[in-house]
Parts: C-alpha cells; structure tokens; sequence
C-alpha cells in the first residue's frame, strides 16, 4: 500500500474507534467522504469532520463524555452548554479532548429521509445518504458531500469535483445534477454531469 493508502485506513480508522459504539447514524464528511468512496488520499486534509442527524445531538454528548463540546453562532466559535438544543442555523460543532478534536455537523432529517439543510426541497433517502467502506466505516455519500462543497466553492472542493466525478454512478450524477439545479438554476458542475 502506498503512503497515502495508509494515512486515509489510519485517518479515518482512529476516528471509527472513537465513534464505534455510538449507535446512532454518523458519518465521515468533507473531502475524507471523496477519498473513503475512491480508496484513496487524493489531496491535503486540514481536518476530519463528521455527519450526524441533529435529532441525535444530545445523544452524541452523552456518548462522548467528558469531551468538551463548542459551536459555532454568528461566526463565532463558544460553548455549547449542556442540555442546550440547537437549532437552525447553527449546524456546525465541535467536541474536544486533550489533543483530539471532531467537527461534528448536524444534518436535517425526517424519518428515513434527509434533509438539505440549505434548501429543504431537496431530500434523499437515508440508506443512499450513508456508505460503507469494506472496513466497515460509514462516510457520507459523495453526491451530498459534493452538494455541500458546491456553494462559494474553493480550489478544494474542485479538486473533489473532478476527482470524483467519474466514478459516480447515473443515479448519483442525476441526483446532483437536480439538485445543483434547485438550488442554483445555473452552476458550472451542472453540465459535467451530463
């Protein structure tokens, strides 16, 4: 196995540990999700996020006890008070100890859909939002994860873009390319979907 094989397995497998018995939905996100559907790093990673439904995010600081747990309101990063129940807007936490650190994303859901957070029109159904590695490591599905990256898109999401696209199937394509459409009318991975 190459180096990069070895960091995406030791990466993403150090946070399964952490995650294993948490026996709610969850999911590796971000551009680790691109490289856990290709097998492989394909580029840099400056963190490790994680998917999970917000109906579940009491039930996540339960489980990681005595981690310290903070959100983000208003641009600003500030606790996240025990018992306290978020809302939208707030979808983006984090919990932390010693040296470890998880950015948790709360997703929206109702029964065995989800729920675009940015535009509810747009659902897909649960057991096609979350994947399983060989490994047996849940990542989020790499058409949700690009529908994500494609507002106010940076040079990493493009690289995920094209990385990926090839290797998505019609239904996956189909499903971004609609919803790329709800949500802008007009984006520029639209036609590279066709």
């Amino acid at each position: 196995k190459c180096d990069y094989e070895v960091t995406l397995i030791e990466k993403c497998s150090e946070l399964y540990n952490i995650m294993n018995g948490f026996r709610m939905p969850w999911a590796i996100a971000g551009g680790w999700s691109i490289d856990l559907y290709l097998g492989e790093v394909t580029r840099d990673h400056s963190d490790i996020e994680i998917a999970i439904l917000r109906d579940h995010q009491l039930a996540i600081r339960e489980y990681l006890t005595g981690w310290d747990f903070k959100k983000v309101q208003g641009g600003k990063i500030i606790t996240w008070s025990e018992n306290e129940v978020l809302e939208l807007p707030i979808h983006e936490t984090y919990a932390e100890k010693v040296s470890e650190k998880i950015e948790i994303l709360l997703n929206e859901s109702d029964n065995d859909w989800w729920i675009y957070r940015r535009d509810s029109r747009i659902q897909r159904e649960m057991k096609k939002t979350i994947l399983i590695t060989a490994n047996g490591i849940p990542y989020l599905s790499p058409e949700i994860t690009l529908l994500f990256k494609s507002k106010n898109s940076e040079l990493k999401d493009e690289m995920d873009f094209e990385n990926i696209v090839n290797f998505l199937n019609d239904e996956q394509k189909a499903w971004l390319q609609t919803s790329l459409k709800v949500v802008y009318n007009d984006h520029p991975w639209i036609k590279s979907l066709n």
